[in-house]
């Protein structure tokens, strides 16, 4: 059974930095684009970064580009995401999630984790 499970989140005051982790088990980790999603409260679901296979690309949302870093280590397993120069805006639970496809990121999400809270707060 396809299994994410993000770690890493927690209370960080804003300029701050964090780094979240995603442990990846029951599917070929290296065959698929992988996501990070957030989830403010009370707001919708927020792509906000991908990264392809052999991490040869990566996408990120206007707002995080410049300050959040995805990356991936196939050898473990594990997406990871960078998040530097955290602002209150960036609270949040994140997600992990499994693209459905390796080759296009137009085909969704089919799995995500249950996901990581993040506080940026004074």
């Amino acid at each position: 059974q396809v299994q994410l499970v993000e770690s890493g989140g927690g209370l960080v005051h804003p300029g701050g930095s964090m780094r979240l982790s995603c442990a990846a088990s029951g599917f070929t980790f290296n065959n698929y684009i992988m996501s990070w999603v957030r989830q403010a409260p009370g707001k919708g679901l927020e792509w906000v970064s991908d990264i392809t296979i052999t991490s040869r690309s990566t996408y990120e949302s206007d707002s995080v580009k410049g300050r959040f870093t995805i990356s991936r280590d196939n050898a473990k397993n594990t997406l990871y995401l960078q998040m530097n120069s955290l602002k209150p805006e960036d609270t949040a639970v994140y997600y992990c999630a499994k693209r459905r496809y390796g080759y296009s990121r137009n085909g969704g999400m089919d799995f995500w984790g249950n996901g990581t809270l993040v506080t940026v707060s004074s």
